[in-house]
């Protein structure tokens, strides 16, 4: 298996284990890798009147997960939430931009609201 292949898996499987802990916490997912022409965003998640546009990062070591987050990443996922928030999120709804960080044998570690630009 090619080392990008094992990252994309990897990869999979930090959304999934992202998702089911925001679901855990009353979040219901609405969108997973959406796709526009500004970036990706990992998960669209939605509890209430408050929509996050969620960043998963997925390592093996705390000290990669730690350098695994940017501005750039973030700027890139704020440019595709902005593309796509009317169609997740209404006129009165909170908007924000999360971030999950997920290692192996560890709790994911959800960073809400990283965004204040």
């Amino acid at each position: 298996m090619s080392d990008r292949h094992h990252a994309e898996k990897r990869g999979r499987w930090g959304e999934t284990l992202a998702s089911l802990w925001l679901m855990l916490r009353g979040w219901r997912i609405v969108g997973r890798r959406v796709k526009t022409r500004r970036g990706e965003i990992d998960l669209v998640a939605r509890r209430g009147g408050t929509v996050a546009f969620v960043e998963v990062k997925t390592r093996g070591t705390e000290r990669n997960l730690l350098r695994s987050i940017d501005e750039y990443r973030l700027r890139r996922v704020i440019a595709a939430a902005e593309a796509v928030a009317p169609r997740y999120a209404g006129p009165r709804d909170a908007i924000r931009i999360d971030v999950m960080l997920v290692r192996p044998w560890s709790l994911p570690i959800h960073l809400p609201n990283v965004w204040h630009g």
